[in-house]
């Protein structure tokens, strides 16, 4: 079995972010680490922010740093990954590529602990990188520039220093002095030999200051000072003139300057009034912003609140340091501060956000100094504040993020053309469940009734030059409505339109007249409003017309053409008839080509199944050029023209090309290449693209050409980074469409559906789903969905949190203290959906309360996701929370389908993992399955990880043991048990009277119940140690699973052994054989493995098209979903691993990783090709593409075709 990779959606969680001038402009960019994903991200100017570059480097990305040398107008970035090697990337914005300018190697591959990558560090005027281990290995590179302004790269210095823990280096700005750089470590050398404990209290984290000898190319430890062993980062803070050098060393609870030759300068971190006293507040994520009079520091807690740090200095003497409450936003991983006034958080969980600086914190507020500092006997006095709505900050636009998928379900509850996705993201109080459906987002702007039902829509503009339309203009079965486009849009009658007929077709002609075609003829209206009547021959009827701005064809009943062409003077002139040969199906005219007067291809549709191109040149006029017969009767034509660009938005240079595209009626798009010189067609592609004939209307999205096609639903073609993507958009049945443009919406579409019309834009392009996010009251586990009722049931935990009850009760105490009245009206679903508006500190802004850690808080959900309304919500009482969920139906059918939840109660991992008791609780479905009510709950020795049903009767793993339970009216009653598994079982699948157990650490184990003995039996295990994260049954022999080292595998038990076990008939084998090693008697193989890079949580098998094949959809904790399809053909097979093969040659990975052995990081890659590679072809330059095509045998036209019908067959 082969399969096909490839990443649905690319990782939406952020490992790191840094902001600088990448592209060299004035304009400040982001670049963003998402895993084994970098992005180049901006906000423009409306504040959305834009995507402009995504690039998979098939390797993990550990740190970035972004430097310039000095005097130069342009940041380069530093990549600290997995490869062993540094990279230094530039931004080239003419190609929209990331270039390599250095790579050096210095170690060996993989995330290790003594191999530099994990830390960065660059000196402030950009003249040396040094790259860090956790551990004894740090590396400094020098950097500079040869004549010719090259960015050169020395060979690397050594500031090892062998058992050492290092927890964060930074860049010391000393101006030009020799660059120094700091870095905080812990000796542990004499706590290795010491086996008396007494060492490992004593040890002591340092300061350690490393300085580069420019002139005797050395570096040498200058400096090491005592910290506090809470230390956990360090910030540079600015010198060399503009401020006093030296560090922020961020410890628990405290902030502390410190530089050689100095005294340190301590200041107390504020802390919430509602922390528990166990708990400590560190700083995770600092930036700083820095002006050229001041410069301040903006430090995050783990709690989310964000400080503002200034020193007062008097040249370089530091006399205060000053910690001030700014404002409190999500926890993020890295916190980014633009010039141009935007503060981007990349949220550790949950959507990432961009919010806009309204002030920079001068007002009074809650503040610490290192003056004011108070010592008692218990240690530094502490000082509270409480946390209040943004003051300083607003939030302006919010980037979606599934970081991390906990569990994820394919269904198609809603019965729609294609099964929805249903995800629980998100972590405690930024949780949530999200509908992904595939496809773009819609915003609608209006909805308006119209007094009829319309047939057909268009826009105008009065003159070509206008920016924004001027009429639209909507056609009924009867008449003709005209809309002037203004503050309002009304109904107006002087606008030269016939309004007592249909029309056929409205156009701008010529440069400033307009047209309107209707079934007796051709109304030409100028600008001056003389109106010019071209009326039909006798009694026959206009039925289609194409037209472009200079050239009018139209088509009588009974298959006469008849071609217009606008004069010098702007008069519409009759040129040339033609008589096909049948009545006409539909029409087209390509669009005028820049600088001519005509375009030369007319495009006709008949009902014999062809599509005909004539020309309309003067030497040929009405000559067919080329025929193309398709499958069905083509109801609808488009051309589409491509411009030409060099070095376009994928850094390929494509020709100019025309594209016809035809909408059959058996809801089949056929597009195929129109040559632009002798009209001939050639490379055509099909796809099915609903049960309707498609309609194709050209609109302009982002100032380029589209394509909208409305079958059943509509689709959006057009081209992203370079590929042509043809998506579905999220949005119902339209009939008819026309771009819209106005000052209230710059780039919209105006369509009919039904009786109303409809003003929508399309969202983000390039993203395969868009999401409705419903959100939840603590982390989700996992979820069941009951299809027949269409509800799911959620089972949500959290550590260390309070009970909503407990939390409103707080929340209103707070409120009387500050006087604030009562807002907390104690209603806990409001305080749920935390709205801003009315809440003055919604949940999902500031984070819940902390708890102790010992302390539990679970609930049981049933969800209508249709109507997103959570129709029952069960708390659990005294510290219990769930686990495990699934439905399960007993033998004596007296409750119909029961819910079974696995609790526990008072678990604790610290100091060892430890539980009061566990338990299993069955509640029974009331009122058609909205609302849950116990009946009875059975308290286990251990967990129970992992609940399924079995035969009528409900499996358990609880910890080693999987046992089987039987329905008692007080409690479940034990029928069965094994007890031999290795550590912990974690998931059970059943089929048949076969059960698939996976262990934690061992992988899956293949168990038979045979009735007559009442006995499990465990006939097949794996001999590789894998920790599972996720499983699913393929078939009767197969599992997928999935470890926590980010591969996915297939095993499959042998086929002469699953035939022996299924026709032994005493059972003997099974019962008599002895593994090795206390392992089973027989081993499963694996017959596919693959490093996807990313912990995957979740497996499914689901097809994503309507009649598509089947494919493994998972889901990861980085927030992607991707997909492993089977190939159905040996030749598929050998094309694509070929061309996996020269594209690892050609083009290896951005950041040094080779890609074989990326793909192979814990076991050798088996029976995967990577689509994600693959797909990167079209990138290519066009000559390397050619290059590659010529070694497969092919044009790279038929490579491109072969990787969008993969592509098309999974989504």
């Amino acid at each position: 079995m082969y399969l096909y990779s490839l990443t649905l959606q690319r990782a939406t969680g952020i490992v790191c972010a840094i902001n600088g001038n990448f592209s060299g402009g004035k304009h400040q960019e982001i670049v963003v680490a998402r895993g084994k994903v970098l992005d180049l991200i901006r906000p423009d100017d409306n504040g959305k922010i834009q995507t402009l570059l995504s690039v998979e480097i098939f390797g993990a990305i550990r740190s970035l740093a972004q430097f310039r040398l000095t005097g130069s107008q342009k940041d380069y970035i530093v990549v600290g990954s997995d490869s062993g090697r540094i990279v230094i990337l530039e931004y080239n914005k003419e190609k929209n590529v990331f270039d390599k300018i250095h790579q050096e190697t210095f170690g060996k591959s993989g995330c290790r602990r003594i191999v530099p990558g994990q830390y960065l560090a660059i000196d402030p005027k950009g003249r040396a990188v040094m790259v860090g281990a956790c551990e004894k290995q740090k590396l400094v590179y020098v950097l500079n520039r040869d004549t010719s302004a090259r960015l050169t790269i020395s060979s690397p210095l050594e500031a090892h220093k062998s058992h050492t823990i290092v927890y964060s280096i930074c860049g010391v700005d000393c101006g030009f002095d020799n660059p120094i750089f700091a870095a905080i470590e812990l000796d542990y050398s004499e706590v290795d030999q010491d086996s008396s404990g007494n060492a490992e209290k004593e040890a002591q984290k340092h300061l350690t200051f490393y300085e580069l000898d420019l002139g005797l190319n050395h570096v040498s430890r200058k400096w090491s000072d005592q910290v506090d062993n809470g230390a956990n980062l360090l910030v540079t803070v600015p010198g060399g003139g503009d401020g006093p050098s030296g560090v922020l060393v961020c410890a628990e609870n405290f902030v502390i300057y410190k530089n050689q030759g100095q005294a340190d300068v301590r200041a107390v971190i504020p802390r919430r009034a509602d922390l528990p006293a166990e708990r400590g507040v560190l700083i995770v994520s600092a930036a700083t912003h820095k002006q050229k009079s001041m410069f301040f520091f903006l430090l995050q807690t783990e709690y989310g609140d964000i400080f503002k740090v200034t020193l007062e200095h008097n040249n370089d003497l530091v006399s205060e340091l000053k910690i001030k409450y700014f404002d409190t936003i999500p926890v993020t991983t890295s916190i980014c501060v633009l010039k141009s006034g935007f503060l981007f958080a990349a949220s550790e969980f949950g959507n990432h956000s961009l919010y806009q600086f309204q002030a920079i914190g001068d007002d009074p507020d809650v503040e610490s100094s290192s003056a004011s500092l108070m010592e008692t006997e218990e240690g530094f006095q502490p000082l509270f504040f409480q946390p209040r709505k943004l003051k300083n900050l607003v939030r302006i636009d919010q980037v979606e993020s599934l970081m991390p998928i906990m569990d994820m379900k394919v269904s198609n509850l809603f019965e729609e053309e294609t099964p929805q996705i249903f995800t629980l993201c998100g972590r405690g109080p930024r949780s949530s469940l999200r509908i992904l459906r595939p496809g773009l987002a819609i915003s609608e702007m209006a909805v308006s009734e119209l007094p009829g039902v319309p047939s057909a829509v268009w826009t105008v503009k009065k003159n070509v030059t206008d920016e924004f339309d001027a009429y639209i203009v909507v056609s009924f079965a009867n008449a003709t409505l005209v809309l002037s486009i203004g503050e309002t849009v009304e109904e107006v009658s002087d606008s030269g339109f016939l309004d007592t007929t249909p029309s056929l077709a409205v156009s701008l002609i010529g440069d400033d007249s307009l047209m309107q075609v209707h079934p007796n003829g051709i109304r030409h209206i100028r600008e001056d409003g003389r109106i010019n009547e071209w009326r039909t021959p006798g009694k026959r009827t206009i039925v289609k017309v194409g037209s472009n701005r200079l050239q009018v064809v139209i088509a009588l009943s009974g298959g006469e053409l008849i071609y217009f062409e606008v004069d010098m003077t702007g008069q519409l002139m009759e040129v040339e008839k033609h008589e096909m040969s049948g009545d006409v199906a539909c029409l087209d005219i390509a669009p005028v080509p820049e600088g001519r007067q005509r375009s030369r291809f007319l495009a006709v549709g008949s009902y014999d199944n062809t599509i005909r191109i004539l020309s309309l040149d003067p030497d040929d006029c009405m000559q067919i050029l080329s025929v193309q017969s398709v499958s069905s009767i083509p109801e609808s034509l488009l051309f589409l023209e491509v411009q030409a660009s060099i070095g376009g938005e994928d850094g390929a240079d494509h020709p100019a090309n025309l594209f016809l595209n035809a909408g059959l009626r058996t809801g089949i798009l056929f597009r195929t290449v129109v040559d632009m010189v002798t009209g001939q067609l050639s490379d055509s592609r099909s796809r099915f693209l609903g049960l309707r004939a498609p309609k194709l209307f050209s609109i302009n999205i982002r100032g380029k050409h589209a394509m909208l096609c409305l079958s059943s639903r509509p689709w959006l073609g057009y081209i992203h980074q370079g590929h042509f993507l043809l998506t579905p958009l999220s949005y119902e049945t339209l009939e008819y469409a026309a771009s819209f443009s106005s000052d209230q919406c710059a780039e919209g579409v105006v369509a009919v559906a039904g009786s109303a019309l409809r003003v929508f834009t399309i969202e983000r392009l390039g993203e395969t789903f868009n999401e409705t996010v419903i959100p939840l009251r603590y982390t989700p586990r996992k979820f069941v969905v009951q299809v027949k009722r269409k509800l799911l049931v959620i089972i949500e935990s959290d550590q260390g949190a309070f009970t909503a009850e407990e939390r409103e009760a707080a929340k209103k105490e707070c409120f009387e203290a500050a006087e604030l009245g009562e807002n907390g009206n104690g209603n806990v679903e409001q305080m749920e959906n935390g709205d801003t508006e009315d809440d003055p500190l919604s949940d999902e802004h500031y984070g819940y309360p902390k708890a102790e850690s010992d302390k539990w808080v679970s609930c049981i959900r049933v969800l209508d996701p249709k109507t997103a309304t959570t129709t029952c919500l069960m708390e659990l009482l005294d510290n219990e929370a769930a686990f495990s969920v699934c439905t399960v139906n007993f033998h004596d059918k007296e409750y119909g389908t029961l819910l079974a939840v696995g609790t526990a109660k008072g678990l604790q991992f610290w100091p060892k993992k430890s539980i009061t008791a566990g338990y299993i609780h069955i509640y029974r479905f009331l009122d058609d399955g909205k609302s849950l009510e116990l009946l009875h709950k059975t308290q286990v020795d251990g967990v129970p990880l992992a609940l399924c049903q079995f035969q009528g009767r409900l499996l358990a793993g609880i910890g080693p043991v999987l046992r089987l339970y039987d329905l008692g009216k007080k409690r479940l009653l034990r029928k069965c048990e094994n007890k031999l598994f290795p550590n912990n079982i974690v998931s059970i699948q059943t089929y048949r009277d076969r059960i698939y157990v996976g262990d934690i650490q061992e992988s899956f184990h293949y168990c038979k119940y045979r009735r007559d003995e009442n006995q499990l039996y465990i006939f097949a295990d794996d001999c590789v140690p894998r920790w599972l994260t996720a499983s699913f049954h393929i078939d009767f022999d197969t599992m997928a699973g999935a470890d926590k080292f980010g591969n996915v595998y297939f095993v499959r038990l042998p086929q002469d052994v699953s035939d022996e076990i299924e026709e032994d008939p005493t059972g003997g084998r099974i019962k008599w054989e002895q593994g090795k090693l206390n392992g089973a008697p027989n081993k499963v193989e694996e017959i596919v493995q693959f490093h996807v890079g990313d912990v995957v949580s979740c497996l499914q098998k689901a097809s994503l098209i309507p009649g598509g094949g089947e494919c493994i959809i998972y889901g990861t904790v980085m927030g992607s979903l991707g997909a492993l399809l089977a190939f159905t053909s040996r030749d598929d097979v050998d094309f694509f691993s070929h061309l996996e093969m020269y594209m690892r040659q050609e083009h290896p990975p951005l950041c040094g990783r080779d890609h074989m052995a990326y793909r192979s990081a814990y076991f050798p890659v088996k029976d995967v090709i990577d689509g994600d590679l693959c797909e990167q072809y079209p990138t290519l330059p066009m000559d390397l593409q050619r290059k590659i095509a010529d070694e497969l045998d092919r044009t790279p036209g038929e490579i491109l075709k072969k990787l969008e019908e993969i592509r098309n067959k999974i989504i």
